[in-house]
């Protein structure tokens, strides 16, 4: 029986090469970046229920194993979007305190970014409001508390401001007031927003609800 010569070989060799060419593989860094996006999409899907790392993997066409590579829990991955939530809107919040002078126009822009925010990322909004959260480790909500409570903060630094100028006679007291109060507006417009099915959006009526919330704006 004759036996095929190496030449030959070669040339199959090259024809299923140029057939079936090897599928390309990510970028160090992009295969934790394609997890993260696909659980952010995921997330996206009105009344999803609890997210497993089966259906994760299904959906990246990949093994469990394969997202353990990168992550070493789905609770490190809900960090993952976590630090995107913090990274950019604290890095816009910053932006914001270097360019706007004015200490209640920062309020209202703060406030409207953060709504605009979540909008734009319906997925991230339901990790922002807890209900992605629920069945998760529990220092993921505690995290996600303190991004709220550092959103107070900076609210209470400004209104603050804003009171010494006016000559306010308890400004402190009137800023933590102010602060909380605006702080729980823009939970429960992020919480409505997901919980319609990111029907009703947060940043609906905004300004008529900011002259309320704010000084010098009240009825």
């Amino acid at each position: 029986m004759p036996t095929p010569d190496d030449s030959a070989l070669d040339a199959a060799a090259a024809v299923e090469a140029h057939e079936a060419p090897a599928r390309k593989r990510p970028k160090p860094g992009e295969r934790r970046v394609q997890i993260l996006q696909a659980l952010a999409t995921m997330l996206e899907q009105p009344g999803a229920e609890r997210i497993t790392t089966a259906a994760l993997a299904a959906r990246l066409e990949v093994s469990e194993a394969a997202l353990y590579r990168h992550f070493a829990s789905k609770a490190q991955m809900f960090e993952g979007l976590i630090e995107f939530i913090e990274q950019t809107v604290f890095g816009l919040v910053n932006q914001l305190g270097e360019r706007e002078p004015d200490a209640l126009v920062r309020c209202r822009k703060l406030v409207a970014l953060l709504l605009q925010f979540g909008e734009k990322n319906p997925g991230m909004t339901r990790v922002m409001v807890g209900d992605a959260l629920v069945f998760e480790n529990e220092r993921l909500q505690q995290r996600m508390n303190l991004f709220f409570d550092k959103i107070e903060s900076t609210l209470r630094q400004d209104l603050r401001e804003a009171a010494v100028l006016t000559g306010t006679q308890t400004p402190t007291v009137d800023a933590q007031a102010d602060a909380s109060v605006i702080t729980a507006f823009c939970v429960g417009r992020l919480q409505r927003f997901a919980r319609s099915g990111f029907k009703r959006s947060p940043g609906e009526s905004l300004e008529h609800s900011l002259n309320l919330l704010l000084p010098g704006g009240r009825l």
